[in-house]
């Protein structure tokens, strides 16, 4: 399974970006997949990651302001990222696997990678 992910770009505080990570080789419907972030200086954290059956699931501090989704006809998976912080810079990386729920949030437990794509908040 490839990743590509894309959508990131420099954004005042306030404002919205939509991330998209599109993959071939491979099906969404049948992975989890989710999105990490890794800011400068930082450890690559979860950010919000959308099961196979549909469940989602988001770290606190974005909670509210982003939305995971996936389109299966088009084999992508979004991330809609509203009401921005400057602390929401990062190198965005979405990931796929197949994975238990109770899991998603482990880095380790993801098998494919995409590339990144940087957000940079501007207060």
């Amino acid at each position: 399974v490839q990743l590509q992910a894309c959508g990131g770009g420099l954004v005042q505080a306030g404002d919205h970006l939509t991330l998209s990570c599109a993959a071939s080789g491979g099906t969404f419907r049948t992975y989890t997949t989710g999105w990490f972030r890794q800011a400068s200086g930082k450890e690559r954290e979860f950010v919000a990651a959308f099961g196979w059956s549909g469940n989602r699931k988001y770290t606190d501090p974005v909670k509210g302001r982003f939305t995971i989704s996936r389109d299966n006809a088009k084999n992508t998976v979004y991330l809609q990222m509203n009401s921005l912080k400057p602390e929401d810079t990062a190198v965005y990386y979405c990931a796929t696997t197949k994975v238990v729920w109770g899991r998603v949030t482990e880095e380790n437990e993801y098998m494919y990678w995409g590339q990144g794509t940087l957000v940079t908040v501007s207060s």
